[in-house]
């Protein structure tokens, strides 16, 4: 039985990332976090509650452990990248320095580091795939660069060290579990229109045009792609775009927000809001590789997967407080 260190456990991938790897009975779940963790992860894991930014808190973590998903980071919408763009440059970097070098001290079977869709928030080519990373323009945000020089990382520590890595990128993860912010821009598009369209928000506001596209991905397809990529042998110093296959515009993924929501479709309107300087206008990836090496694909249907999600934030309302 393989032990498994997920680092950022607590947050919404991390805890889709665990349940994921509880259903495999070779599988024994250590999380690290500085967050409180559900009851249910206490029960089914070990748990290190502990700031992997600190001395040694790292080494603590990983001991014992024979891989890593290192998911760890400052994340959030695009009003994160501006608002908080030193502290996450400078949080993830560290973060991330830490971890590998752990990894390194405990010679681990492999490193999966899980990335962004944001190393390619300057792509010019459709579907962007994994080999065109090298010719994409340099992120311009620092959450963007900060998940790039995680690659590099991994891709130095094995050069030099010889570390076992296996690269992905989420692309548009939502599902149930991630909360809006206080603050526009702060939360993932899909948890941001639900919560408005519940709250009887009309016009619709979103942020730009609504013509950027997305490729949302249920967080639990994203977890699945993970641990798949972590297992298996064709991934072993490899990245891999993680993501569902269908590029929408954020105006019609708001439409479809508003209409899962129960909302009449002849009453749907949207209100264009200034964006941010950073606000990627296109994002589609190949999932060719994944499909190729891994023999992996999303599977969970769009309309389903906002289903459940307006679900979850419906019984989170009605919920005793």
């Amino acid at each position: 039985m393989s032990r498994v260190l997920v680092t950022g456990g607590a947050g919404t991938v991390g805890s889709a990332v665990v349940k994921r790897l509880l259903e495999d009975p070779g599988y024994e779940v250590r999380v690290s976090d500085r967050r409180p963790v559900p009851q249910w992860m206490r029960e089914g894991c070990e748990v290190h509650t502990g700031n992997l930014l600190e001395p040694g808190e790292s080494d603590r973590a990983i001991q014992g452990c024979e891989h890593v998903i290192h998911l760890a980071a400052i994340v959030g919408g695009i009003g994160n990248f501006h608002r908080l763009p030193y502290t996450l440059l400078e949080a993830n970097n560290a973060l991330t320095g830490n971890v590998v070098s752990a990894a390194l001290g405990a010679s681990v079977t492999r490193f999966t580091y899980v990335s962004s869709s944001m190393v390619f928030e300057r792509a010019e080519v459709f579907p962007t795939p994994e080999s065109y990373l090298p010719e994409c323009p340099m992120p311009r945000s620092a959450y963007g660069f900060s998940k790039l020089a995680g690659e590099v990382y991994c891709r130095a520590a094995n050069e030099e060290h010889d570390l076992p890595y296996t690269i992905c990128r989420p692309f548009n993860a939502y599902g149930p579990g991630e909360l809006p912010g206080d603050e526009p821009g702060i939360a993932h598009a899909v948890p941001d229109l639900i919560t408005k369209v519940l709250d009887g928000e009309h016009p619709l506001a979103i942020f730009g045009s609504g013509a950027q596209t997305r490729t949302l991905t249920h967080v639990a397809d994203i977890a699945d792609g993970i641990v798949t990529a972590m297992s298996s042998p064709a991934a072993l110093n490899e990245d891999f775009n993680v993501s569902a296959s269908e590029e929408l515009s954020v105006a019609e993924i708001a439409r479809l927000v508003w209409e899962t929501c129960g909302e009449d479709p002849e009453a749907f309107a949207l209100e264009s809001r200034p964006s941010f300087a950073v606000d990627v206008q296109r994002r589609w990836p190949s999932v060719q590789k994944a499909e190729e090496l891994l023999g992996w694909h999303a599977k969970i249907p769009l309309e389903q997967g906002l289903a459940d999600t307006v679900a979850w934030f419906r019984d989170r309302a009605q919920a005793p407080a």
